[in-house]
């Protein structure tokens, strides 16, 4: 059976496609790509193949994720190479 393709047109918001566009490029993939393997997986599991909710993160968790962003940019913050280094300094 012979592939076919079809075009889909639809309308984004254009902050959210450049968005989309860096990311998908990061992964090297591009808008179509992304779409179809999005798409292929909605049909194998027969649904959104991700939680759509309205949970919304309260005050104290944006706070704690502001906070680990921070710290993930802030080159004088100390890093460790294993699990087990951070443990034994905390010990200490």
């Amino acid at each position: 059976m012979a592939n076919t393709t079809s075009n889909v047109s639809f309308r984004i918001d254009s902050d959210l496609k450049a968005q989309a566009d860096i990311l998908f490029s990061q992964l090297g993939l591009n808008m179509t790509t992304a779409f179809n393997i999005f798409l292929r997986q909605a049909v194998r599991e027969g649904c959104i193949p991700f939680d759509i909710t309205i949970n919304t993160p309260n005050a104290e968790t944006i706070t704690a994720l502001l906070e680990a962003e921070r710290i993930a940019r802030d080159p004088s913050v100390k890093r460790y190479d294993d699990v087990e280094e951070a443990l034994k300094e905390l010990k200490s």
